[in-house]
């Protein structure tokens, strides 16, 4: 499985998969999810995220799911 192989390898599993979360427990894992909730995973999409994204990375904790999404004024 991912989280199993990825928990040994690294702290934090940067997905653009908004069902893992209800596919898994991950809080049963020793690794971080961040979730990107944007249109798709194209660079196009997700990039407005990165700043989000590397303010969660000083605090995310082992087994804790962050979601982050475009800002309100922007749509899905």
């Amino acid at each position: 499985m991912l989280l199993q192989k990825a928990q040994d390898e690294f702290d934090v599993l940067l997905t653009g998969d908004t069902n893992l979360s209800f596919q898994q427990n991950l809080t049963t894992f020793s690794i971080a999810v961040i979730v990107l909730e944007a249109r798709s995973t194209r660079l196009i999409d997700t990039v407005e995220l990165m700043s989000r994204v590397a303010e969660v990375l000083v605090t995310i904790q082992p087994g804790q799911v962050v979601r982050i999404s475009p800002t309100l004024n922007d749509v899905l």
